[in-house]
């Protein structure tokens, strides 16, 4: 009976998974791995034979596929093709030269690539395949024997070129980028998001205690895990919008508002910025506490101001354009990164282009509160 009743389970394990890719990622990535195998396959065969570059063509083909279908993998990178194909080339030619033209030396040559590619970090599947054909792959009469090599390389070279140009003119980012360091306060401290829960060196060590091949990077990886952690975030916190946390009676200037002045109404009201309206009340810019003291204490030892020879500042000269604003309908958990790791002390909140409020990070602490209480009771 539990066999049986396991059969059903095992027979879906060899259905497929449903893709997270939209039919649009699939033909932007069929034209470019064509394109791609297309140009280098040219490239080789006029510079050394279709003879000799159809040996190459299915190994090359597969690699296509990896750096235009799934390019932000690892086993896509730049490194990781030229890396794996240089290492086939060294072992094919060495196998070739001491032992022969066979099939035991072409499996020999398989196993000793994937093993120096492995702590080399360029492991790539087509490399192996290199390996394998260049063993079978000899130079015509005349031509030195490394030639096999030159071949590969060549094509590698020009399928890695249109990955690069065909990828960032599509929009798609490559070689993936690493994640900078935060600069923000120019401190060591990570971002205020990524203090507390999972961290990168949790995912290291989680991919160590697995201790097989992952084709993902553990940059993908971890924006996996905090993506994943904002939406059930966002499950768990229903549905408080940025309209339910925000200030609806706004203070506001206008550019030709007088520095004196804006500084006044921020001081007035306590307030940390002041969003600035054209004459049809559409934001056009903000100004902070800091932007006002720092232009009145620089005018302060500027002689032609002191001595009135200077026009007044007003405040379009200062504030700051465009701004970062939410939606009336944003979700809370939309705006804590912009609360917390961007540095923002505040957030406008346009409805159809128009401002009709502001969220401060005291705000959503409230908002953020109340949701904890909720919880509680």
């Amino acid at each position: 009976m539990k066999s049986s009743a396991h059969f059903p389970q095992w027979l879906s394990a060899l259905l497929p998974d449903s893709l997270h890719t939209r039919p649009r990622e699939w033909s932007r990535a069929a034209l470019g791995a064509a394109t791609g195998f297309l140009f280098s396959t040219w490239v080789c065969s006029h510079l050394f034979g279709l003879h000799m570059t159809v040996h190459f063509s299915g190994p090359l083909a597969a690699s296509a596929v990896l750096l235009f279908a799934v390019s932000s993998g690892a086993l896509a990178q730049p490194w990781s093709i030229l890396g794996s194909y240089l290492c086939a080339c060294v072992v094919a030619l060495t196998i070739t030269h001491f032992i022969d033209h066979s099939l035991v030396g072409a499996a020999l040559a398989l196993g000793l690539s994937l093993l120096l590619m492995c702590p080399l970090r360029c492991l790539h599947p087509p490399a192996g395949a290199i390996a394998f054909c260049m063993v079978f792959a000899t130079p015509a009469p005349g031509e030195p024997f490394w030639q096999p090599a030159l071949v590969a390389m060549t094509a590698g070279l020009g399928l890695l070129a249109c990955a690069l140009l065909y990828n960032n003119l599509t929009r798609m980012p490559y070689p993936r980028p690493h994640p900078g360091a935060s600069t923000l306060h120019r401190t060591r401290d990570p971002l205020p998001s990524e203090r507390a829960g999972i961290k990168a060196g949790d995912l290291d060590h989680a991919l160590d205690e697995l201790g097989a091949f992952v084709d993902v990077t553990r940059e993908d990886l971890e924006l996996i895990v905090r993506s994943t952690e904002k939406h059930a975030l966002r499950r768990s916190m229903g549905d408080i919008r940025a309209g339910q946390m925000m200030s609806r009676d706004l203070v506001h200037a206008a550019p030709a508002t007088p520095v004196a002045k804006g500084l006044y109404l921020l001081t007035h009201h306590q307030l940390k910025a002041l969003p600035i309206l054209d004459r049809d009340k559409r934001l056009v810019g903000i100004v902070s506490l800091v932007d006002l003291v720092s232009a009145l204490r620089s005018r302060r030892f500027n002689l032609r101001a002191m001595l009135g020879l200077q026009k007044k500042q007003v405040l379009g000269e200062l504030m700051t354009s465009p701004v970062q604003s939410v939606d009336v309908d944003a979700h809370v958990v939309d705006l804590i990164a912009l609360l917390s790791d961007e540095g923002l002390h505040c957030l406008p909140v346009l409805d159809d282009g128009a401002l009709v409020g502001m969220i401060t990070q005291t705000d959503l602490v409230a908002a953020l509160h109340r949701d904890l209480l909720r919880h509680l009771n």
